[in-house]
């Protein structure tokens, strides 16, 4: 007895509430949908269908027994329609967020590779460091740094973040160099304030292998990457800046790194979008594509990435930046 043929004419005896209509629209003689229902039953040892001249009725437990034969045949029909769905080309219209920074710096230079790889894929990007409620803003992937709080999101760690405290050569001429954790108490810092809460951003150091946030005073708050980081270059006050964002300044000199025994605290980088049962092709197709992107982004992507800091930073706790990494690979969200 075919069990998943039994289910399909079950479902449909009970939707078409009969017997004939059934069979005309599976294309069964009437004898043969009979025959299946009666097997059915035997093999369930229960009576499924109460029948008689004029009509038929489910019994409790052909009720219990056809809810469970939808989900069956729904979760059956979505998983063959999503590898149809993925054997087609991406195509559409793609609407994504990333951070400003991240957007300028990263994608929009490399936009004309993935056009290539996908000419099917229309991509709308919004660059904003502002949060976004990706339902109701209809977006339909994200690129986050940080933790994420919103369970109702799938997140897939792309890449690792890294910051690098900092400032100008005339802040540090007028102010002096910090020597130690304690001498933050005389500095005064660019402060970065989030666009949700408006709160600025605590700074924090990996101390022994362990985050230690320390305060800062400050004079300037902004909730932008790159006036973040003109601040900084104007002489405002210390920074911590995204590494790959200051790398250029600190090799030209333009800003010098401080502290650099104590790094603040890696964050991961993740792609998220929201938990649908099954992802398009088009979501699929740039969450790879952008994986593949921050994993050859030195100071983004992956161990590449840490190698290249440590061997930059060429200090004690180079290895204990490492190991803290190593310990968020461990704990990153799963893949969609």
């Amino acid at each position: 007895m075919d069990r998943f043929q039994a289910m399909q004419v079950f479902t449909r005896v009970v939707d078409a509430n009969s017997f004939s209509r059934a069979a005309d629209s599976l294309g069964l003689p009437r004898a043969t949908v009979t025959t299946i229902i009666q097997n059915l039953e035997r093999l369930l040892q229960v009576r499924l269908l109460n029948r008689s001249t004029r009509r038929l009725s489910l019994t409790p437990d052909g009720a219990a027994y056809y809810e469970r034969c939808q989900c069956i045949l729904a979760d059956v029909e979505e998983t063959e329609a999503s590898f149809r769905e993925a054997a087609r080309a991406p195509r559409g219209r793609l609407r994504i967020d990333v951070p400003a920074m991240i957007g300028r710096l990263v994608l929009i230079p490399r936009l004309c590779e993935f056009h290539e790889r996908y000419p099917e894929v229309e991509l709308a990007i919004g660059m904003t460091d502002r949060p976004v409620d990706m339902v109701r803003e209809a977006v339909d992937c994200a690129i986050r740094i940080g933790a994420l709080p919103d369970s109702s999101l799938v997140a897939r760690r792309i890449g690792t973040f890294f910051g690098v405290t900092c400032a100008a050569p005339s802040y540090l001429e007028r102010y002096g160099e910090p020597k130690t954790l304690e001498d933050l108490a005389h500095h005064r810092a660019v402060h970065y304030f989030s666009s949700l809460t408006g709160r600025s951003l605590d700074w924090d150091f990996v101390v022994d292998g362990q985050v230690t946030e320390v305060k800062v005073s400050g004079v300037v708050s902004v909730n932008d990457g790159d006036a973040y980081l003109a601040c900084a270059l104007q002489g405002f006050g210390l920074v911590q800046a995204p590494r790959f964002m200051a790398l250029p300044h600190l090799e030209s000199g333009a800003l010098r790194e401080v502290l650099p025994q104590w790094s603040p605290a890696p964050m991961p980088i993740s792609a998220i979008y929201p938990a649908n049962r099954h992802l398009s092709p088009k979501v699929r197709a740039f969450v790879d594509w952008v994986a593949e992107l921050f994993a050859g982004c030195p100071l983004l992507g992956g161990s590449a990435a840490v190698d290249h800091c440590c061997n930059y930073q060429g200090k004690p706790g180079s290895n204990t930046l490492r190991s803290l990494v190593e310990q968020q690979n461990l704990v990153e969200s799963v893949p969609g």
